[in-house]
């Protein structure tokens, strides 16, 4: 569904005030179903947290929804970035929001085409990385420390789910992300590959690390894959004089990640 096509009618401000308008049973979707976006080829991001992202990158969001109470006081640039406004009563946000205290405005957007796989990117591998804390954690990661290009492979949880957007609070929009791969696919990168391991390799703080690399983040109870870690250059493990078993993923992500950045 487009929205620029708008079957409530075509004029810059649309209001709508019931639950049964088509528009209010997809953005339902795009907040509640982690992979709607996909079959929608739209985003629903809730919030001005995410829009100022978006805008902040230059994009324009096909609409702009606000609620009819904060209507009147929404920033003027925020309806002027977007091809379209939706003003919708006050009494059908439950209907849609995923928050438990919903926002009073959010972006539609189009889902981005998949990028082509840059063979020499500094990058991130996603090995079934299942939470979508976890995930948009990365994601935050990735972008703060200069990890362009995010590659998941199949059973990584959805990159532009509803939980992982919210997670990831806007890095999506400076990152190159493509998801539903398979191991083989990582053939045709340039960079070698580092994995992680709770148990194994070099401690990471004893490795000189290759620059630009791809890191391999693994699966929360299973780690990274036999396969990629047969594929891998590297095993590092983190320090953990503490004595704790294993760090959490997003954790390790954030730790490895600017290890190598500040070698590079």
């Amino acid at each position: 569904m487009s929205f620029n096509d708008d079957p409530a009618g075509t004029s810059a401000v649309t209001h709508i005030a019931s639950r049964s308008n088509p528009i209010i049973k997809t953005l339902h979707k795009l907040a509640h179903e982690s992979t709607a976006y996909r079959k929608e080829g739209l985003v629903w991001l809730e919030g001005d947290h995410l829009c100022r992202a978006v805008l902040a990158r230059g994009l324009k969001p096909q609409m702009a929804v606000f609620s009819e109470s904060f209507w009147l006081q929404a920033p003027v640039q925020w309806s002027a970035a977007a091809g379209k406004t939706l003003v919708i009563a006050d009494a059908l946000w439950p209907e849609f929001s995923a928050l438990e205290s919903p926002a009073p405005m959010g972006f539609v957007m189009a889902l981005p085409s998949a990028p082509a796989l840059q063979a020499d990117a500094a990058s991130v591998v996603l090995d079934r990385v299942q939470d979508a804390g976890n995930v948009g954690s990365i994601l935050r990661s990735a972008a703060a420390f200069g990890f362009g290009q995010v590659l998941a492979l199949k059973g990584t949880a959805a990159l532009w789910s509803p939980k992982v957007l919210r997670a990831g609070m806007g890095a999506h929009f400076g990152l190159q992300l493509i998801e539903g791969l398979e191991i083989e696919d990582l053939q045709a990168l340039a960079v070698p590959l580092v994995v992680t391991s709770s148990h194994e390799g070099t401690f990471l703080h004893q490795q000189k690390l290759p620059s630009p690399c791809a890191w391999v983040m693994g699966h929360e109870g299973q780690g990274v894959s036999a396969g990629l870690s047969a594929m891998a250059r590297l095993s590092v493990r983190i320090a953990q004089p503490g004595g704790e078993e294993s760090l959490n993923v997003g954790a390790a992500a954030a730790i490895c990640l600017y290890a190598s950045a500040a070698a590079s």
